[in-house]
């Protein structure tokens, strides 16, 4: 497995230019049928964004690692470098600038595939709150006396501080029973009195009370699937839980990106209730879930990272995304197809008084050529 990993790695390394020039065509192509915008771009490794309550909009850039320590990490076939690179910028009135910065990251040596901050949700004025990701699987001390694996708060001065550190909870924990201390904090939602997580690599979903205390709401199974595919073999596959939404029912809707091998069409959004308990499904049948959102109408808006699969991104450099809204009842349609490459997060510009645009980060996965798009309604 280990030997296929990193051909799979070096593969998606060749593949990373052929990758770039096709969202670049893509994009221009549709541009004039789907009112694409590009209003943010020259990001690294673009993940979740969230509108602020004075109408900027905030995104978070996983960063592009630096210069080390570096660690080996089969699952690449290479080392990840790590630095202080992460951050978060403003989009405002056709401007963009970094108001948070020194966030850990750690990244390929080319920038891309980065883990650092991964998403933000606002509760109140100025009161933003940040997931930055992992830093297994050695973590080094730079990493560990920094940001990496924690909540960290985020006020209007951009001074960021941590809230809770959901790194060292696993390790204590390790609430889903399976691989010790592997852990890689992914979404967040701030509500009201607490804040809510999900760890992608710890399987679970996380409750933060104001003191910083954590508890577990539920934990997500991990599973048989068969591979390869009409092998008849099967292999043990994580849940990888990545985005956390409150639905119109108060309960919290959890999109899978699903753990090796990646199958296509076998991801999940689970309803998990407000006081926490076994997962449910709730929508099922989409590939590669990076973030879900809800839309004033009910609407489920599912974003695929790859919606041919993660081996199809490894493996020949194909990461088309997609962007797929459930309606209330069930009808399922792609929004703006064929123009996004490898997505980070979505969200929604209606609450705000806009004209019901979406808000897609792109090109994701890669540094300098991360991209906000705005879709026309």
């Amino acid at each position: 497995m280990k030997t296929k990993l990193k051909v799979v790695r070096i593969l998606a390394i060749v593949g990373l230019l052929a990758g770039r020039l096709a969202l670049f065509n893509a994009a221009s192509e549709t541009a004039a049928s789907q009112q694409l915008e590009v209003i943010a771009s020259g990001l690294d490794n673009p993940r979740g964004l969230a509108f602020g309550p004075e109408g900027a909009l905030y995104v978070v850039e996983a960063g592009r690692g630096g210069t080390g320590p570096c660690t080996d990490w089969e699952l690449f076939g290479d080392i990840l470098c790590y630095g202080p690179t992460g951050a978060v910028t403003r989009v405002w009135r056709g401007s963009q600038t970094r108001i948070a910065t020194d966030l850990s990251s750690l990244a390929h040596p080319d920038g891309g595939f980065a883990f650092g901050p991964h998403d933000i949700s606002f509760h109140g004025r100025g009161d933003a709150y940040v997931t930055v990701g992992t830093c297994t699987p050695s973590p080094t001390p730079e990493a560990l006396s920094g940001s990496c694996g924690k909540l960290i708060r985020l006020p209007a001065s951009g001074q960021w501080r941590e809230v809770a550190d959901l790194f060292g909870y696993e390790i204590l924990n390790n609430p889903d029973g399976a691989k010790e201390g592997e852990h890689n904090p992914y979404g967040v939602l701030a509500l009201a009195g607490e804040r809510i997580a999900t760890d992608a690599a710890g399987n679970d979903l996380l409750r933060i009370a104001p003191n910083g205390s954590i508890s577990t709401l539920a934990v997500f199974p991990q599973r048989f699937v068969e591979y390869p595919p009409g092998s008849g073999a099967q292999v043990l596959m994580d849940a990888v839980p990545t985005s956390v939404a409150r639905g119109p029912d108060g309960a919290y809707y959890v999109g899978q990106l699903t753990g090796f091998p990646f199958p296509v069409g076998d991801a999940s959004v689970y309803r998990v209730p407000a006081q926490g308990g076994v997962p449910e499904v709730f929508e099922g049948g989409f590939t590669g879930i990076i973030d879900v959102t809800f839309g004033p109408d009910g609407s489920l808006y599912v974003l695929e990272l790859a919606k041919n699969g993660l081996l199809a991104g490894f493996e020949g450099g194909d990461w088309s995304g997609a962007l797929i809204r459930v309606a209330p009842d069930g009808t399922r349609s792609e929004i703006a197809p064929g123009a996004l490459w490898a997505p980070g997060g979505v969200a929604l510009g209606v609450a705000l008084g806009d004209d019901g645009a979406i808000y897609v980060t792109n090109n994701s996965i890669y540094s300098g050529t991360g991209q906000v798009l705005r879709i026309g309604p």
